[in-house]
């Protein structure tokens, strides 16, 4: 994989959509914020790439789609408000 300085700012800009997408489509308050956001939706994008390569939807080494990230960063968000102490 090439982790170029540009590929590495797509990567936090997808990150940071993906997890404001998510938060969108979850109601409620979250504990986070921006940084944590783009947390979630990064981290979103690799356990739906992960899940989906081992179930079979994607080839190893494929990356997941875009509605498969939003899935992942909202299981990932889910778990994130169950374990984070709420904010006032």
């Amino acid at each position: 994989m090439d982790f170029s300085a540009h590929s590495i700012i797509w990567i936090l800009c997808i990150g940071l959509v993906i997890g404001f997408i998510a938060k969108l489509l979850m109601p409620g308050r979250d504990p986070g914020g921006c940084i944590i956001t783009m947390l979630i939706g990064i981290a979103g994008a690799f356990v739906a790439s992960f899940v989906g390569q081992k179930i079979g939807w994607y080839e190893p080494g494929q990356p997941s789609s875009f509605i498969g990230a939003i899935v992942g960063a909202m299981l990932l968000l889910l778990l994130y408000r169950l374990v984070a102490p709420k904010r006032p």
